[in-house]
C-alpha cells in the first residue's frame, strides 16, 4: 500500500515535465512540487517538527496550500485543514484540540487578517507560524538532508490527516483518516470520473474539504491531471479560466453550474474543453443534468455522496442516465458495503475506508460507529436494485407536521422542478395546531416573476397536503458553509 509521500515521489517520476499546478503565473511540474514539498518538509523539520507531530493549515486554495499540506505529510506529520471561513473562536478551538505544533495561515483573505483573529480570540499559537503571502508564489528554503529518510518511513497506517466535520449540526468533530485511507478514497474517484494525465482539472472546492484536497489534489496526484486551484468562485474569472487553460474536469455544488448557465455573456467563452463534471446534493433537477450536458458540453455528468467520515462513498458512472445521475448518489465505490436501516433509513456504511474514529472523542466514535463496524451517517435515504442510493433528508433535519414524517429534501426536489426556482431549503417551524409545519426559503432564477401563490399552488399539485410548506419566503441567497452546504441551522435561528 502506497502512502502520501511515495505517491508524491511516484507522481514526480512517472510525470515529471508535466505540469502539476497551475496558479496565476506559477506553473509548477511535478518534479518542481516534489522539490518544494521536500523544501517545505526541510523547513519544518528545521522548526524542531517531528513525525506524528500536527499541523494546521488556514488558506484559501493556492499552490501554497498544496505545498505545504503536501510538505507537512512529507515528513510523517499529521495535517489538520481549517476552514478559511471560520471565526476566531472557531480557529481557536482547532488549534487547542488538536495541540497543534505549527500553523500555516494566510497573511490576507477576502480582506481578513486570520492571525489577528486567532490573537483576538486569545488563541495560544503555536511555537512555529508561517504566514503566507498569497502575491508572492511559495518559497522555502528548507535544507533537505534527512527529508528523503522520513519520507519514506511513513507508514499506510499512519494517521494523515484530522478534518473535522462542518459542525452544521452543532460543534464540529475531527475525524481520524490513515494515508492508505486518504489515497484509496482518491483513486476510487479518479477511476469513476476517469481523470487521467491530459485532464486539466479546476479546483472550487475548499482544499480544507475533502472535495478539494482527497478528491481534488491526492485523485490529480495519482493520475498526473493538472490542477488548475481557484481560492474564491468568480463566475466571469471561472469562465475565462476555462477557456484559456482548456480545463477538462469542473467538480462543484449543482449551485455553480446554474450560476455558469445563466452568466450573461456565457456565450462569448470557448467551454467546448469541459468533459466532467461532478456534483451533490439531496436535490439535483434532472433538467440541469441536461442542460450541463447540452449546454456546458460536459460528456460526463456524475453525482456522489460522501461526508467526512468516509469521504467518497457512492458515484454515479459515466454510462448512467440523466435521471439516474439526478435522483441518485450512484452506488457504493472504494470498498464500501452500503444499507439502510430498516426502521429509520439511516444510510449505513462500513469498509476499510469508514474513518479510524473522533479525534480524543471515544463516545462519539462509539455512537457513529457500531459493534459491527457500521457507519452511521445520520442521513435518510434509499437504496433500489441497482444498489444506487437516493439521499432522501438529514434525519436532524425531519420534522412531522399533524403526525406525519416531512423529509424537506423530498419538497425541495418538488420546488426544483417550478420554472423560476433556482434554489431552495425547506425546514421545519413551530405551529401551534399541527406542532410543525414547512417553510420554503427560495432564491429566484434571474427575473423570474414567482408568487407565493404560485408556489404552494405547484406544492399542491405534487405533494400530500401535510407535506405542502405553510409559509414561503424569497431570499437573494442561502446561508451555506465553504463546501456549499446549506446551513439549515442558520435558517432555523432566523426563523
Amino acid at each position: 500500500m502506497e502512502t502520501i509521500p511515495a505517491a508524491v515521489v511516484r507522481a514526480a517520476e512517472r510525470f515529471g515535465d508535466r505540469e502539476a499546478i497551475v496558479d496565476g503565473q506559477v506553473r509548477l511540474t511535478y518534479a518542481q512540487l516534489h522539490e518544494h514539498v521536500r523544501r517545505f518538509a526541510g523547513f519544518l523539520i528545521g522548526e524542531g517538527i517531528r513525525p506524528g507531530d500536527r499541523v494546521a493549515v488556514c488558506s484559501p486554495n493556492t499552490h501554497h496550500w498544496v505545498v505545504a499540506a503536501l510538505g507537512t505529510l512529507h515528513l510523517g506529520a499529521t495535517l489538520v485543514p481549517i476552514n478559511t471561513r471560520f471565526t476566531g473562536p472557531e480557529m481557536r478551538d482547532l488549534l487547542e484540540r488538536t495541540q497543534a505544533r505549527a500553523l500555516v495561515v494566510a497573511s490576507s483573505f477576502l480582506g481578513v487578517d486570520r492571525l489577528a483573529l486567532l490573537e483576538e480570540a486569545g488563541a495560544k499559537l503555536p511555537d512555529t507560524v508561517v504566514r503566507l503571502d498569497l502575491s508572492q508564489p511559495a518559497q522555502w528554503d528548507g535544507n533537505t538532508t534527512g527529508v528523503d529518510e522520513l519520507a519514506q518511513a511513513v507508514q499506510p497506517e499512519d494517521i494523515s490527516d484530522i478534518l473535522f466535520t462542518s459542525g452544521t449540526t452543532g460543534r464540529s468533530k475531527g475525524a481520524m483518516n490513515a494515508h492508505r485511507q486518504a489515497l484509496s478514497v482518491a483513486h476510487a474517484w479518479a477511476e469513476c470520473g476517469g481523470l487521467t494525465a491530459e485532464d486539466r482539472y479546476l479546483v472550487v472546492n475548499p482544499f480544507f474539504h475533502n472535495f478539494g484536497y482527497k478528491a481534488g489534489i491526492l485523485a490529480a496526484l495519482s493520475t498526473g491531471a493538472t490542477l488548475v486551484p481557484e481560492s474564491t468562485f468568480d463566475v466571469e474569472r471561472t469562465l475565462r479560466l476555462i477557456a484559456a487553460e482548456r480545463i477538462t474536469v469542473l467538480p462543484g455544488a449543482p449551485t455553480i453550474y446554474q450560476t455558469l448557465l445563466d452568466a450573461p455573456d456565457r456565450s462569448e467563452h470557448d467551454l467546448s474543453s469541459l468533459r466532467l463534471a461532478v456534483t451533490g446534493a439531496a436535490t439535483v433537477p434532472v433538467a440541469l443534468v441536461e442542460r450541463m450536458q447540452s449546454e456546458l458540453t460536459f460528456e460526463t455528468v456524475l453525482t456522489a455522496y460522501g461526508l467526512t467520515e468516509a469521504v467518497v462513498a457512492t458515484m454515479c458512472r459515466p454510462d448512467d442516465d440523466p435521471v439516474t445521475v439526478a435522483r441518485t448518489c450512484g452506488r457504493a465505490t472504494a470498498g464500501f458495503e452500503l444499507r439502510t436501516e430498516p426502521h429509520t433509513g439511516e444510510v449505513l456504511l462500513r469498509g476499510p475506508n469508514v474513518m479510524l474514529g473522533y479525534l480524543d472523542d471515544p463516545a462519539a466514535t462509539e455512537a457513529a460507529i457500531d459493534g459491527d463496524g457500521w457507519l452511521h451517517t445520520g442521513d435518510v435515504g434509499e437504496v433500489d436494485q441497482r444498489g444506487y442510493l437516493t439521499i432522501t433528508d438529514r434525519i436532524k433535519d425531519m420534522y412531522i407536521c399533524g403526525g406525519f414524517n416531512v423529509y424537506p429534501a423530498e419538497v425541495e426536489q418538488v420546488l426544483a422542478r417550478l420554472p423560476g426556482v433556482a434554489e431552495s431549503a425547506v425546514i421545519g417551524v413551530t405551529d401551534p395546531r399541527l406542532g410543525e409545519v414547512g417553510k420554503a426559503y427560495l432564491v429566484r432564477q434571474g427575473d423570474a416573476d414567482l408568487s407565493n401563490e404560485d408556489v404552494l399552488t405547484h406544492c399542491r399539485r405534487n405533494l400530500a397536503n401535510y407535506k405542502v410548506p405553510r409559509q414561503v419566503e424569497f431570499c437573494d441567497e442561502l446561508p451555506r458553509n465553504a463546501s456549499g452546504k446549506v446551513l439549515k441551522r442558520v435558517l432555523r435561528e432566523q426563523a
